[in-house]
């Protein structure tokens, strides 16, 4: 028999359990169209809640992203599993992922460190530690070590963009660690 499902459930053997919980509720999802009902060993294992962020890449290229810098579920195993499909699914820049697809992508998790406010730039370091800015009801989020930004002053740029927040405008900034799982 085909194994189908074998093939694009089954994570690679050196994935870390968060990612491989990220990759199983993508394929959950896909096929039935439910989000994944989280194992009560699992939910145990990472019963903390904290904000998390779900990145799938396809050959080196951003394929989805989407994440929370709070909290929105009880535990960390549900945030990872809401934000992997939201990655998969809703992320407004690309088309759904395909259940065909999953072969060819890469899943990282980012848990996240609560925020805490900065008073300048040079309280960053975009290799360690990820970015919010806040203008009024407008804020943009970048993760840490991402290959293109290397200096806090590309890293608030960017952080901006996202936002729509133009360059002159004053901003309230925070930074955040991460650990990351791939």
């Amino acid at each position: 028999m085909a194994s189908e499902s074998a093939d694009t459930a089954m994570p690679p053997p050196t994935e870390h359990a968060l990612v491989a919980l990220a990759r199983q509720a993508i394929v959950h999802y896909l096929r039935t169209g439910a989000y994944l009902d989280c194992s009560a060993e699992l939910a145990a294992a990472w019963q903390r809640a904290a904000g998390a962020f779900v990145s799938l890449t396809q050959r080196g290229a951003l394929r989805g992203c989407v994440g929370t810098c709070t909290p929105t579920q009880l535990h960390l195993g549900q945030e990872i599993i809401h934000n992997a499909v939201a990655a998969a699914c809703a992320d407004p820049r690309f088309a759904p992922v395909a259940l065909d697809d999953l072969e060819e992508i890469d899943i990282c998790v980012d848990v996240l460190t609560a925020s805490e406010p900065v008073e300048s730039d040079a309280q960053l370091d975009p290799k360690r530690y990820g970015v919010i800015v806040r203008a009024g009801t407008r804020g943009g989020v970048l993760l840490p070590d991402i290959p293109q930004v290397t200096t806090a002053e590309q890293q608030l740029a960017v952080a901006r963009r996202k936002a729509g927040i133009r360059p002159d405008e004053a901003v309230e900034i925070y930074r955040f660690e991460v650990m990351r799982f791939h």
